[in-house]
Parts: C-alpha cells; sequence; structure tokens
C-alpha cells in the first residue's frame, strides 16, 4: 500500500501523465477568496448574457468542498487539443476544440480511469471527476495548482504550450502535497484586446461574455443581433481569436489523442458546402461533435447571418 502524502501525490501525477493528460498540478481545497468579488462583479454587469446558469450555485463554484464531502484537494488536469491541420481559410470557421469528438466524455473516461487507479493503489478515496459542465472554476484552480497563468483574454496560458488545451478536475477527500501559483508572463502585450472584432475583452483579464463571438454562436438562442454583422470573421461555431494571436501559442505541440483528430470532411467543407449542408448530413458530420450542441437550426442561424 502507498503510505505517504507525497508518494500519494506522485502517483496521481504519473498516472495522469499515462493517461495523456499534458499536466497536473494540485491544490487545496478551500474558498477561492479573490475570485469571489471578481465573479460577483461580473454577473452584476451582465457579462455573463444569457448564460443564467452562471448564476446558480454560486457559492460551490467558489468553494469546493460544499461540492464534495471533505473535500481536500483540487488536482488539476491539461489535455491538448491542438490540432496538426487546421481547415481551408476560406471557408466558415469553426473552434480547433470542436474538430474531434466531444470532449465531455472523452476526458471523463480519463478521469474515471484516474479516480479508479487512485482507489486502488491508495485505498478508500472518495472524489468527483468535473469538466467544465460543473460549478466549479477551473481556470482559477489551474492556475492556483501552478498550470499556467490568467492571460489578458482570461485563458489559461502556460509559456511552453500556450493554450490550446481543456482543463479538467478531480475533488478528492485526500491530503496531497500541493503546488504553487506561477508567475504572469502577459507584459505589455495586448494582442489578444486588440485582435477581438467585437470588443469582448473590456479590461485585461476581463471577458464581457455577452460580447464574445463563441457566445452569439452558441450559447445565444436568439437572432444574433444585427450590429455583428461583418464582426463575426466567419466564425459559425465558436471563435479561437484571442488565441490565435497569443505570441505564447507558437509553442502548442499537436495533440496525441486519435479522438480528437478532425473528420476529414469537417477540414474540407467549402463555404458552399457549410451553406447547403442538410440537417440528415449534419446528424451524420457531426454525430460525436461539440458542434451538436448548436442543433441543426442553430448551424444554420449562425451560417445565414455570416453569408
Amino acid at each position: 500500500m502507498i503510505a505517504t502524502k507525497q508518494t500519494y501525490t506522485q502517483h496521481i501525477k504519473s498516472e495522469a501523465k499515462r493517461l495523456g493528460f499534458l499536466s497536473c498540478g494540485i491544490s487545496k481545497a478551500g474558498f477561492l477568496e479573490q475570485e469571489a468579488p471578481r465573479l460577483e462583479q461580473w454577473l452584476q454587469k451582465n457579462q455573463n448574457g444569457q448564460m443564467a446558469y452562471m448564476e446558480n450555485h454560486f457559492d460551490k463554484r467558489l468553494d469546493p468542498t460544499l461540492l464534495v464531502e471533505g473535500a481536500k484537494s483540487v488536482v488539476s488536469l491539461l489535455l491538448n487539443y491542438y490540432p496538426s491541420e487546421i481547415q481551408n481559410s476560406d471557408t466558415y470557421k469553426i473552434s480547433k476544440y470542436a474538430y474531434g469528438q466531444d470532449y465531455h466524455q472523452v476526458i471523463k473516461d480519463k478521469l474515471k480511469e484516474l479516480l479508479f487507479s487512485i482507489q486502488e493503489n491508495i485505498g478508500n478515496v472518495s472524489g468527483r471527476a468535473f469538466v467544465d459542465s460543473a460549478p466549479v472554476l477551473d481556470k482559477a484552480w489551474a492556475a492556483k495548482s501552478g498550470l499556467g497563468w490568467i492571460g489578458k483574454n482570461s485563458n489559461l496560458i502556460t509559456q511552453k504550450v500556450g493554450s490550446f488545451y481543456f482543463i479538467a478536475e478531480l475533488i478528492l477527500d485526500l491530503e496531497l502535497v500541493y503546488d504553487t501559483p506561477t508567475t504572469d508572463h502577459c507584459g505589455s502585450c495586448t494582442a489578444c484586446i486588440d485582435a477581438c472584432p467585437t470588443e469582448a475583452i473590456v479590461s485585461a483579464h476581463v471577458v464581457d461574455g455577452s460580447k464574445c463571438i463563441s457566445y452569439y454562436t452558441i450559447e445565444l438562442k436568439e437572432n444574433i443581433p444585427p450590429e455583428m454583422k461583418g464582426k463575426l470573421n466567419d466564425w459559425a461555431f465558436g471563435c479561437d481569436i484571442c488565441q490565435d494571436v497569443c505570441p505564447w501559442n507558437r509553442f502548442s505541440k499537436p495533440h496525441q489523442e486519435p479522438l480528437f483528430n478532425a473528420k476529414p470532411e469537417i477540414l474540407s467543407l467549402s463555404k458552399k458546402d457549410w451553406e447547403e449542408i442538410t440537417e440528415e448530413t449534419f446528424r451524420v458530420v457531426f454525430k460525436d461533435s461539440p458542434i451538436k450542441r448548436t442543433k441543426f437550426k442553430g448551424l444554420q442561424r449562425n451560417i445565414d447571418f455570416l453569408k
């Protein structure tokens, strides 16, 4: 049986690596004091737009001990999704994270395996896995555990691999050795702020979610506001602009996860193909894709708006 905090921690980190995670950092579970006023202010200014779910479970978002009884540690994990090939330049664009299979299930399976390994090797450990679908401030926890810093575009950024990765957590009732935060390396760079066509990055580290292209093309259920005409830069699902222009993403390396590989037809669709896509084709091509979240009508609305 493994016996100490150090060996428990080492076991978790080496298992995370074996499962294909880019990196793993651990922090002590507790109330996120610095994030509380920021989140409150963001919500008060309605910068969540129609994402009403962001207002739910305010306390749980800030305190993982309310999500997992007896929680002592938050294990944060990064999984790379940067593709080796990208879409043609003259087409309607989709975020790189949506090229392959829906990441929720891919990551959940890996987290289940990691939790099973912890229980098998360490003993009676309770925990829960989270992949951006529960009230957990994943970027804040990842930053707290030294996996990167929160950039001016409010994404987690690392010096070695940029920001094209998913963040997930295991919250455990197990004491471990905790990592420390890293330093901010954005400096005086404002590339992301300058490049955003809808001016969604209202100040360093603050994104008005209700102005973001990803919000308009995925979260917004009504018609896209007419004043956004010509400002969406051909993005039909999501948006990568603030990541594409970030100098740290020069260091992004292609992922090694076969399930994230793009379907060839997604990469080769021309504007005409996107405009003529039928509901049946949509169902087949995007069967296990994050794009099915907009449903066929949502994608059609986006493309009609971009024409």
